[in-house]
């Protein structure tokens, strides 16, 4: 399979393009079907798309964004390869495409420079042996006696001043 033909339920690979375009072309893109157009695939989601210049990343550089804000792990980038990299640039994760199939056609203006996947998150675990990871395992909360009395006392007071006001109100009308 190309780099530029996405299956349907792809899921954590991101595409990377460099942008052979002038600053405001490259801005136009951020801009709803933009996208599309220079991609050649219709209804991406613009939310799974960053688009920006590789100087905004600063000190971070273009490893960095891949590496610690998208996941990518160290070994499928080449630190050489990113520092040379200028202008703009697109990052179009495969959320993008919404489980569609799809096969891109750049503009001759977008090149793209690599796809990487995300490193995903292993959910396993080992069972939990100790003590307070047993079900019951925590102390019985004792009850307070003396709450119970406070809340007669309050239900006593209440039923007392209720019987103050209808008398006085019967005694009115």
């Amino acid at each position: 399979m190309s780099d530029l033909t996405v299956s349907p339920q792809e899921h954590g690979v991101l595409r990377l393009f460099s942008l052979d375009m002038r600053p405001a072309e490259a801005k136009f893109l951020r801009e709803p079907s933009a996208v599309d157009q220079v991609l050649g695939v219709d209804d991406l989601d613009p939310g799974q798309i960053d688009i920006f210049p590789i100087s905004d990343l600063e000190d971070l550089g273009l490893f960095g964004y891949l590496n610690d804000g998208c996941g990518v792990s160290d070994d499928q980038l080449n630190c050489d390869s990113l520092d040379t990299v200028e202008g703009w640039v697109m990052v179009v994760r495969s959320a993008a495409f919404k489980n569609r199939a799809a096969t891109l056609q750049p503009d001759p203006r977008v090149h793209l420079i690599g796809v990487f996947t995300e490193e995903t998150t292993n959910w396993t675990g080992g069972v939990i042996e100790t003590e307070s990871a047993k079900p019951y395992s925590a102390p019985r909360a004792e009850t307070n006696d003396g709450e119970t009395s406070h809340r007669v006392g309050s239900a006593v007071l209440a039923l007392a001043i209720l019987v103050i006001v209808g008398g006085a109100l019967w005694l009115i009308l």
